[in-house]
């Protein structure tokens, strides 16, 4: 007769699972050790009871095992969290480049048809929003024309105004010359008199012909 497979499930009787404890507990411990012996592992295994003694087996030490195993689990941990980081910049960074690429593709489309190319596979709703688009455009363009206009006019009108300054500044010189000059010709002034007629000499008739 072939070995009967048994229902895995938990044994109510007390006896029965206790015998059953111990005849696996030392199949399990013997398992250990050969897969030790047979496979250079390094092997740790550790039994509690339902009355809570323990069995143990360690090919090395169970203490020195388990901080092994404690750092592999922390390793793990960090190389998983490094990959998952590493994941979703990589995601992060696919979705920012799809988004400029379509932002640069739509830019480059508008472009085309405010310069009137493709305009043709446009609907009707797509050729009001370009109407839209050409007449702000065109508002901007006059603001920006007027604007320009009016500081060009407020350039020309303070040189205007400047050289207007100028022309006022040399004439009163001018006048402040003539009358500074009349001053000096009447103080040197010296009238020679001769019986029956003035006599004068060059430069004072010069003066005298100026007046």
């Amino acid at each position: 007769m072939g070995r009967r497979k048994i229902e895995i499930k938990r044994i109510e009787n007390n006896t029965k699972r206790q015998v059953s404890f111990c005849k696996r507990r030392n199949g399990l411990l013997k398992k250990a050790c050969e897969l030790s012996v047979l496979c250079d592992a390094e092997v740790a295994l550790l039994i509690f009871s339902s009355r809570g003694r323990l069995y143990e087996y360690a090919s090395n030490s169970t203490k020195s095992t388990i901080e092994r195993y404690k750092n592999a689990c922390l390793d793990s941990s960090e190389t998983s969290s490094i990959a998952e980081t590493n994941t979703q910049v990589n995601e992060y960074y696919q979705q920012e480049s799809a988004k400029l690429r379509l932002l640069i593709q739509n830019m480059q489309d508008c472009n085309r048809h405010l310069l009137g190319e493709e305009v043709s596979s446009l609907n009707s709703k797509d050729l009001e929003q370009l109407e839209s688009k050409i007449v702000q455009g065109l508002i901007k363009i006059k603001s920006k024309k007027v604007m320009e206009l009016e500081n060009e006019n407020a350039y020309l009108q303070a040189k205007v105004a400047e050289v207007e300054r100028l022309k006022q500044a040399n004439s009163n010189m001018s006048v402040l010359d003539l009358n500074a000059f009349q001053a000096l010709s009447l103080n040197s002034f010296t009238p020679i008199a001769v019986e029956g007629s003035t006599s004068y000499s060059q430069p004072e008739q010069n003066i005298l012909h100026l007046w």
